[in-house]
């Protein structure tokens, strides 16, 4: 259970440093919002070590992709995942939102990681996405 909630917490973007405080209430609207590093560059860092196997032995190399292609996908993968944490489906793997905005320039290597989170969460937990495409995930 702790390397699902790390994976999720960590696994889509880079949060402030600052502490959050927790609220017993379970209603509590987590979301994780896109971050820039230092040079400028959207950021994307996943904690499970799974996920490097995954994008260097499973994942399409991101040349299989345009970025037009991954930015359409992704904003449909983002309202599906969003649409089951609000809904509570999910709650075993799912347990933020994700703040993407489809008209933000995130650049290739970004929405390539992003869509391959949601390739990897289907790849390893199963969870089927709809807007993923099956020749995807193997």
């Amino acid at each position: 259970m702790k390397k699902i909630i790390s994976f999720l917490l960590v696994c889509f973007f880079i949060l402030s440093c600052s502490p959050q405080n927790k609220i017993a209430n379970h209603k509590e609207n987590s979301e994780i919002k896109p971050a820039k590093n230092d040079e400028g560059e959207w950021e994307l860092d996943v904690l499970d070590s799974q996920y490097n196997y995954f994008l260097n032995a499973v994942a399409k190399p991101m040349s299989m992709y345009t970025e037009s292609y991954l930015k359409t996908r992704n904003s449909f993968l983002v309202t599906e995942w969003n649409s089951y944490y609000f809904s509570g489906r999910y709650r075993n793997v799912i347990e933020s939102s994700i703040d993407y905005d489809p008209n933000e320039n995130y650049g290739l290597k970004f929405e390539y990681r992003l869509y391959q989170v949601f390739a990897y969460v289907q790849w390893k937990y199963g969870l089927k996405m709809r807007g993923l495409s099956q020749t995807d995930v193997r």
